[in-house]
């Protein structure tokens, strides 16, 4: 019979600190999550008591004691359930840097707008036509970028339509 060998000590820490990292972002969750995980009633009350803290020493002592519950746990639920939480704000973040992106090709590249109507046909071409010589105007006159906002809307209401 084999046995692995121990662990580093340096894999110690690291491990040690993913929980701790995992531990504050318990702390960060509002009380409504908070209480949607399934934590052990000792571990809810060390994030409860850390979230009530605002001494900066208490609270990273706080933070360190976190730590050492979430190795009595089986964080890999915790985690996965954190995970699943942050996956519609990391899809708002793509599809934001994704209108964005068109935004600034519209206003860039004299092509783009027919590469728009290429990958969204039910697009209105004379909408975006007339938000585009408009943003560039504004930007020419140093004017409020009202259309720049209105061009914005349109292709995030036009990529969301296709989503559907």
């Amino acid at each position: 019979m084999t046995q692995s060998p121990p662990l580093s000590k340096t894999r110690r820490k690291k491990e040690s600190q993913a929980l701790q990292e995992l531990g504050a972002e318990l702390v960060a969750l509002s009380s409504e999550r908070l209480a949607a995980l399934e934590l052990p009633e000792f571990l809810r009350d060390a994030v409860m008591d850390a979230q009530r803290i605002s001494g900066f020493e208490a609270r990273r002592r706080q933070m360190q004691y976190i730590g050492k519950l979430m190795r009595k746990v089986d964080a890999e639920p915790i985690q996965a359930r954190l995970e699943a939480w942050k996956s519609p704000e990391r899809a708002q973040v793509a599809q934001f840097k994704r209108i964005e992106t068109w935004r600034e090709r519209l206003l860039a590249e004299t092509n783009a707008l027919t590469e728009l109507i290429r990958e969204y046909p039910h697009a209105d071409a004379r909408q975006f036509e007339a938000l585009v010589r408009d943003a560039l105007r504004e930007r020419e006159q140093n004017r409020p970028p009202r259309s720049y906002r209105e061009l914005f809307q349109a292709l995030r209401a036009l990529m969301e339509m296709r989503d559907k």
